[in-house]
């Protein structure tokens, strides 16, 4: 791809933007610009909004099961190019084309599910609730929805919300992360071929201007967001207080329980994928190893070996298991959390600094901390990068008191072959997602996504049947004839 300016999608054509301020996309691994994004503002966001506005009221009146006809078409026509989308994402974002494949599976995934809106979008019916009277409840779409979307998986999160949203009758504007525009403009010609009806799906390219735009329009009836836990719990008290719904899922620090009975091989390798995938820029991502009594001897020898044969480079690369950070200024932030760790007192049993590619993107090694305490800052901070703690407690209790402790609740593990503490785990820890014998515990997508305490900010959880709640609002009728 050429170092094109990206145009909007809007009202079912392609119209350029007229913001002056561009953002350069660079690819991670080697540093070459790929494309120009118009930071787009309030304008663009009106236009947007106007073209969803005027396509809804012939869209809410379009039978559900017509509506899901585009949707389809167009998880064939994902079907069909998933390997430009995987490698598109690649490209702009620096994980392997295994990874990059597996996000864009998911994504077709929620497009799937979404197909059965005809079943999710049923209410409730009850004869003679009182004597000649019947009851019944009926889920009607509200309006205009947009979704402000994160860097770190630009393919499949957008899907997180907009299949739901279109099914139910609404219609809908996606803001891409500036940092990666390119897999959603491919997807977006994806879209435009499917068949939906001028202006039903949008996209506006744009950064803060336009995220500022999107919280404060009085015609957007719902906001969805992913990204860190300061700027989530921002986007749901702006756009609360403007009366709108809110599902603003914010970041991660991830615990993983490891009991002395775990399987040793498959727990360290289990690990080894969680924290390092995706360059531990994932939302799921281990982050500090709970290590209860016997267990912390041999983690503490079993993760070196792991992590020094993680092979990293460019991830569009055969054999390549880790790519880059996002960008230079990440690639720093995660680097000053390491020399934060070892100054701290943290023992630094594997460090990722340095680590030779011969590229010259944006790479940190993966990075083992032992003797890492709960009031450090690599054990408090989420650093969205390729960082492991290791810390040690007797108990399963004194680790659930330190999961407990934490302010962020997304997703967290426990690894043993007992029934006993896998129970006791599951029935006590904070997060939403929670594992057993599981590195990512990431739900599938007719299960709720989202986490708890301070990783999430709202009420209602991301696709699943969660997303027929958060995209309708349910009319009650009491009827006498």
């Amino acid at each position: 791809m050429s170092n094109d300016r990206l145009n909007n999608y809007v009202g079912g054509i392609w119209v350029s933007s007229d913001a002056t301020e561009t953002y350069s996309v660079c690819n991670p691994a080697t540093t070459e610009p790929l494309a120009t994004v118009p930071m787009g503002g309030a304008a663009e966001v009106d236009a947007a909004v106007a073209a969803a506005r005027a396509a809804y009221p012939a869209w809410r009146r379009t039978p559900v099961v017509d509506r899901v006809q585009p949707l389809y078409v167009l998880k064939g026509l994902m079907e069909k190019h998933a390997g430009e989308l995987a490698a598109m994402v690649t490209k702009e974002n620096g994980k392997n084309l295994a990874e990059a494949m597996g996000s864009v599976r998911r994504g077709i995934q929620m497009v799937e599910v979404a197909c059965g809106s005809p079943s999710l979008m049923m209410g409730q019916a009850l004869e003679d609730v009182a004597r000649g009277i019947d009851s019944y409840s009926i889920r009607q779409p509200m309006g205009v929805f947009a979704a402000i979307a994160p860097f770190n998986f630009p393919a499949m999160v957008p899907l997180w919300f907009a299949p739901f949203a279109v099914a139910c009758g609404n219609t809908f504007l996606i803001k891409p992360s500036e940092q990666t525009p390119l897999s959603q403009q491919l997807l977006f010609e994806l879209i435009d071929e499917a068949g939906f009806p001028a202006g039903v799906l949008n996209m506006v390219h744009g950064g803060k201007a336009a995220v500022n735009a999107i919280l404060e329009h009085p015609d957007i009836e719902g906001v969805s967001f992913v990204g860190s836990s300061p700027v989530a719990e921002l986007v749901y008290r702006e756009a609360s207080a403007r009366g709108k719904r809110v599902q603003a899922l914010g970041g991660a620090k991830n615990f993983l329980v490891v009991m002395p009975d775990a399987d040793r091989e498959f727990t360290l390798k289990a690990i080894t994928d969680s924290a390092f995938g995706c360059c531990g820029e994932r939302c799921l991502a281990a982050a500090v190893i709970l290590a209860v009594g016997d267990a912390h001897e041999w983690l503490r020898e079993g993760l070196p070996g792991h992590l020094n044969a993680v092979t990293v480079g460019d991830g569009s690369q055969e054999g390549i298991f880790m790519g880059p950070l996002i960008n230079e200024p990440q690639k720093g932030k995660v680097e000053g959390y390491i020399a934060t760790g070892v100054e701290q007192g943290a023992e630094l049993l594997v460090d990722g600094r340095g680590v030779e590619t011969g590229l010259p993107g944006w790479f940190v090694g993966p990075t083992l901390f032992d003797k890492v305490t709960p009031e450090m800052t690599i054990a408090t901070e989420e650093i969205f990068g390729p960082v492991l703690c290791l810390s040690q407690t007797e108990t399963l209790d004194q680790a659930m008191e330190v999961i407990h402790d934490h302010p962020l609740a997304n997703a967290s593990s426990i690894f043993t072959t007992s029934g006993g503490p896998a129970r006791q785990f599951q029935y006590e820890v904070d997060a939403s997602m929670c594992g057993v014998n599981i590195g990512v515990a990431a739900p599938m997508s007719f299960f709720g996504f989202g986490g708890a305490k301070g990783s999430f900010f709202g009420d209602l959880k991301a696709h699943g049947r969660e997303a027929f709640d958060f995209y309708t609002d349910r009319k009650v009728v009491i009827a006498r004839w």
